[in-house]
């Protein structure tokens, strides 16, 4: 398009020039002149420089036969020559979107070749889909880089001729190395950690051998037997043929491997995943029945856990309903002890307070008695005074006041008997023929009175005549 632009131009300029018309054509002379140096100027630069992106590096051959490597960002010179774009890092996935495109150089790609998922078959025969990223970095040194591009030419056949088989390669040298069950059963790192190995420092030189495994479990060993009928036993060795991949070891120990040849150009593995495994169908049925099998015995098991809890749990509960009645047992013993010993020494407090109180009733009956013993002796002792003064009394008088008092109270009370007695207005009687006192007179009642008093007198024993004493 520039190229047309100018040639209008400068055929404009000519044929302003040669045919001298108006003066407005000079102008756009000068205008075509300046475009046509512009031109120049620019095809030159271009022709002498270029701009380098970030992430690349540059194979640069210029006219005069010169290469060199450019990884400065900005603008080099070539001089004319020839630049190959080389990404710093290039990226090998085997995905399921994959479709085998290869596009190195573009730069908004996510990856350098984007592969289908690579068929692998694993140690126990098993094959699988397997789903994979590597990523690679160029060397940094020019003569590395400088050897390496011209022997690939291009960052395409460099991919296509040993990245991607290195890649492959080492794929299916790690799935020789690991059976399809083990890699199902806890062999995942493994597997990775293999295939990482074996890209950055070479494939394992390994040897498939054969092996005979004793079997935990098996049938019982046995023999034809006629006198079994056909109870016949099990027949087996109880042993099973496996394969096994033993690594081959140098003189010093060390595994032999096949390096990597894209390592002879500086190439570095920076990062290498194993991000799927899809295996056939056959081998998933398989690992369904293996699991619900797994699942049953898990199942199962825990029943048994539980049941074995459960058992656990009623002997927990009867050791402890054990444990209690033993502890309320105990509690009722010692209470009953408790109450025993302090009835016991209650009882005993009781005793000593009535023993005590025994002695002291008996020390103050001691004391009375003692005390009533003196008293008992001081009344003797004064009776036996006051007998002896009254016998001295009566030894000196007779006893003469007592009876004269005693004599006093007859006297008086026989006084009082006559002076109260009932007697008639008028009494009829008669002499009772001997010159005495007619009965039921005043003389009668007197000599009644003397009679009773002398009676008494006799009874008092004394003597009523005064004498001498």
């Amino acid at each position: 398009m520039y190229g047309m632009t100018i040639a209008a131009i400068f055929a404009l300029a000519i044929w302003g020039g040669t045919s001298l018309v108006h003066e407005k054509f000079k102008d756009y002379m000068k205008i075509g002149y300046l475009l046509a140096a512009g031109y120049f100027l620019f095809s030159a630069f271009n022709g002498i420089f270029f701009y380098a992106e970030p992430g690349y590096k540059y194979h640069v051959r210029t006219i005069t036969g010169q290469e060199k490597m450019v990884s400065d960002t900005g603008y080099n010179s070539y001089l004319f020559g020839r630049v190959n774009a080389w990404k710093n890092a290039m990226s090998v996935q085997a995905s399921s979107g994959g479709v085998g495109k290869v596009s190195a150089e573009i730069e908004g790609s996510s990856t350098s070749a984007n592969l289908s998922p690579q068929s692998l078959v694993f140690l126990d025969q098993v094959d699988a889909l397997v789903t994979a990223t590597t990523r690679y970095e160029l060397p940094a040194d020019e003569d590395a880089f400088l050897k390496m591009v011209r022997l690939y030419r291009t960052p395409e056949n460099l991919l296509r001729t040993e990245l991607i088989p290195a890649f492959q390669e080492t794929l299916g040298a790690t799935a020789a190395l690991l059976s399809a069950e083990d890699y199902f059963q806890g062999g995942k790192t493994e597997f990775n950690n293999e295939f990482q190995r074996q890209m950055e420092n070479g494939i394992y030189i390994v040897r498939r051998v054969e092996e005979r495994v004793r079997l935990d479990e098996g049938p019982a060993q046995g023999s034809a037997n006629a006198s079994l009928g056909t109870d016949q036993k099990e027949y087996g060795d109880q042993f099973k043929t496996v394969f096994r991949v033993k690594k081959i070891l140098d003189n010093t120990g060390q595994p032999q491997r096949k390096s990597q040849s894209f390592t002879k150009f500086a190439i570095a593995v920076t990062s290498a995943r194993v991000t799927g495994v899809d295996p056939n169908t056959e081998f998933k049925q398989r690992m369904r029945l293996r699991q619900q099998a797994a699942a049953d015995r898990s199942i199962a098991r825990e029943q048994r856990i539980q049941e074995e809890e459960q058992r656990l749990l009623a002997i927990a509960k009867g050791e402890r309903e054990v444990a209690e009645r033993q502890a309320q047992a105990k509690v009722t013993q010692i209470e009953r002890t408790t109450d025993a010993e302090t009835e016991k020494q209650l009882t005993l407090t009781d005793a000593n307070k009535l023993k005590e109180q025994a002695a002291i009733d008996r020390e103050r009956s001691e004391i009375l008695l003692e005390k009533a013993e003196i008293d008992a002796k001081a009344v003797k002792v004064a009776a036996d005074a006051e007998a002896y003064a009254k016998a001295a009394v009566l030894e000196a008088d007779n006893a003469l006041a007592q009876k004269l008092a005693t004599e006093l109270k007859i006297q008086e009370a026989w006084a009082l008997a006559y002076s109260e007695r009932k007697v008639p207005q008028y009494v009829f009687g008669g002499s009772d023929g001997a010159g005495e006192t007619p009965v039921g007179g005043d003389q009668e009642a007197i000599l009644l009175q003397k009679l009773l008093t002398m009676e008494y007198a006799k009874r008092l024993d004394y003597d009523r005549e005064i004498g001498n004493q």
